[in-house]
């Protein structure tokens, strides 16, 4: 069979051959140099026993005739005694696999322009909200709309009237909300008791209802300044209250996480200070030998009480206080959430099930549709929203092109239920959704249908812990695997000498074959979409709605909240990175809505949809629970490491989106006949 694909390869002209090359290393346009090199390997040890001599290929002298320029190097030129024997015949092979991705990126762009439907150019302009547009038109700029999304169009003077309703009540609200807790504070009550408290909230909730006015008027109003601020509170809002209602409904094993997480957040607030008391005496004192021997101090868990066990004994404020102060890491965002009348009023989306489904697709290591990730959070869901989650069969380790073909699935059977959907992603599984998204947009025109149709199109995204700008851990564990071959291949050379020519050629084989095999190369496309190329590529190619908002929940790893079998590769990535600001995983600057490393337009169109979320404590882990459970140690348990609350990763999500519009109640879609 390969010799018949030779001969067809060989029948064609020269471009053919780079082009098949190119698919065999570049699948799906994320060059792979290290799956080229496999294969490459491979085929120039292909077995030709069953031919006559003189029906025999020189495979490299093909490869040389397809590839003018490229010199392909013969292995036994680097066994020992051969002409290159101090070198690498691997490395060698991998750089002709590089160089001839780098000469096939003409052939995967026309690919590309062939394939998928380019709805704009790059020099097309931006998509912005109608206000801005007006904006710009009042001051003389002008502004080309030939290009941009087609929406219903309406009187300006409509629009305007509606934003500056929503501006004012949402000015309203904050000042009624502030006075409301000031009184609250003092009287240590309750909001629900409170007659300035329900005046304040019935203002926040007619503000609520003025913006999703204004997202009715233009789907992309949420892009504008004032909005996504309000958005941006609302969303780090409800992520508070579900943590409140987790820990006074004794949902799971909340309570005992939040105290195991207070008490960290004590222990590391304590050593700060220690540290900084310790170095201004080395600073004051000048006594470094002594104070670098001083032993550090030991801080006891049981010095600390309980807090949350009993959530009745203390009052609504001082709840709110310790879970901003417990569960997020970044001090100025702390001190925000604190003064926000929006996160002490607690305020709740009114009762009634939501028109709206989720497709869930998971990390790199999944059991796709059987998985059982914050599985207890999606009962829950279904049971008080009355909301559908669709489970992606992605798989593990498995190509960008591969999960967004299942993720097209799941989104096929959520059409059919004829609801508005959602993407959610956790880890890989977030480039896995925006690939997806992608690929329908730029597919056929039903193929785009699934995305836009009114009553089941894509209304938002929300993405945990994304690894869709890559992982440092990617590039660090591919330098160090080139460097692992090499010394394996040196290792085996000096053993020559002690095994027979035959015993050498099996072994060799056996390696060929191992490297060439599916589950290998279906390996190597899971892995590149932790490499800089794939990511690249990836986001190169892309194509998203820019009236769908997308929410993020990124977190940062401490002492406390490592579990045990995250702390190596923690303190790997650390090292390897330069920076602590991470979950184990990917770090807080990279997991967010939009492309960091690949600026193009479609990247500012997805950087105007990230609403953003304020940054955690708590690892990249945290949606797992009994997929890890052989995992759990002693400590585990004391730390409350994968007892945390999984309802935050899904329910502020879903609500923030109910309050401003972009998700109906069933009953309001029922009257709307959707």
């Amino acid at each position: 069979n390969q010799r018949m694909l030779l001969d067809l390869m060989a029948s064609q002209p020269r471009s053919f051959a780079v082009a098949v090359l190119a698919e065999i290393g570049m699948p799906g346009g994320q060059g792979s140099s290290r799956g080229l090199a496999s294969a490459l390997m491979s085929l120039l040890e292909l077995d030709q026993s069953s031919f006559i001599p003189a029906h025999r290929l020189d495979m490299h002298a093909l490869l040389e005739s397809w590839l003018p320029g490229f010199k392909i190097p013969r292995r036994e030129d680097y066994l020992a005694g051969g002409r290159w024997a101090r070198q690498s015949f691997y490395e060698a092979i991998f750089g002709v696999a590089k160089n001839i991705i780098e000469d096939a990126e003409r052939y995967m762009a026309l690919k590309g322009h062939i394939q998928r439907f380019r709805h704009n150019v790059e020099t097309d302009p931006i998509p912005v909200p109608k206000e801005s547009e007006l904006e710009m038109i009042n001051v003389g700029i002008e502004y080309d709309k030939s290009s941009m999304p087609k929406f219903p169009s309406l009187p300006p003077e409509k629009l305007s009237e509606a934003i500056e309703k929503a501006k004012d009540l949402i000015s309203s609200a904050d000042r009624q909300g502030e006075i409301a807790i000031a009184e609250l504070e003092k009287s240590n009550g309750k909001t629900v008791d409170s007659e300035l408290c329900k005046t304040a909230i019935g203002i926040y909730q007619e503000a609520f209802d003025a913006c999703a006015a204004v997202v009715k008027l233009d789907p992309l109003s949420f892009q504008a300044d004032w909005f996504k601020q309000f958005y941006r509170r609302n969303y780090d809002a409800l992520m508070v209250k579900s943590l409140y209602d987790n820990i006074m409904e004794d949902v799971d094993k909340v309570r005992s996480w939040m105290d195991a997480l207070r008490r960290g957040a004590s222990q590391v607030a304590q050593t700060e200070n220690h540290n900084f008391m310790k170095n201004s005496s080395i600073l004051l004192n000048k006594l470094n030998a002594i104070e670098e021997n001083e032993p550090e101090i030991e801080l006891q868990e049981e010095s600390l009480p309980t807090f949350f066990a009993n959530p009745e004994k203390h009052s609504q404020q001082e709840l709110i206080d310790a879970i901003i102060d417990a569960v997020f890491f970044n001090k100025n965002e702390q001190e925000q959430l604190m003064k926000d009348p929006l996160v002490r009023l607690l305020i709740p989306n009114r009762p009634g099930h939501y028109n709206f489904t989720v497709i869930s697709a998971m990390g790199v290591i999944t059991e796709g549709k059987h998985g059982t990730e914050l599985e207890a959070a999606i009962k829950r869901l279904y049971k008080e929203r009355g909301i559908t989650t669709i489970r992606a069969d992605t798989g593990t380790a498995r190509s960008f092109e591969f999960n967004a073909s299942k993720i097209e699935d799941a989104i096929i059977a959520a059409v059919n239920l004829k609801k508005p959907f959602g993407l959610l992603g956790y880890s890989q599984g977030c480039a896995n959704i925006l690939m997806c998204e992608s690929l329908l947009r730029s597919g056929t025109p039903l193929q785009q249908k699934f995305l836009t149709t009114s009553n089941s199109g894509l209304v938002c995204r929300q993405l945990l812990f994304s690894a869709a700008n890559g992982s440092v851990h990617g590039p660090s564990t591919n330098a160090k695997v080139q460097r692992l071959i090499a010394m394996c291949e040196d290792f085996f050379k000096y053993q020559q000498g002690y095994f027979s020519r035959a015993f050498i050629t099996f072994f060799l084989e056996l390696l060929n074959n191992f490297m060439d095999s599916p589950p290998f190369q279906n390996f190597m496309g899971g892995a590149q979409s932790f490499l800089p190329e794939g990511s690249k590529a990836f986001w190169r190619e892309g194509q998203h709605l820019p009236q769908v908002p997308t929410c993020v929940l990124r977190g940062v790893m401490e002492k406390h909240t490592t579990p045990e079998s995250l702390e190596m590769i923690s303190n790997v990535l650390t090292k390897q990175s330069g920076s602590a600001l991470h979950d184990s995983q990917v770090h807080v600057y990279d997991a967010v809505g939009h492309p960091v490393y690949t600026k193009n337009r479609n990247g500012r169109v997805l950087e105007n949809c990230d609403m953003g979320g304020a940054v955690q404590r708590c690892h990249h882990w945290s949606p797992l629970d009994e997929e890890v459970a052989f995992l759990k140690t002693k400590r585990d348990a004391i730390q409350g490491s994968f007892d945390c609350a999984k309802d935050r990763h899904v329910y502020p999500w879903i609500d923030v989106n109910v309050r401003f519009g972009f998700i109906e109640y069933a009953s309001e879609a029922k009257k709307a006949g959707k």
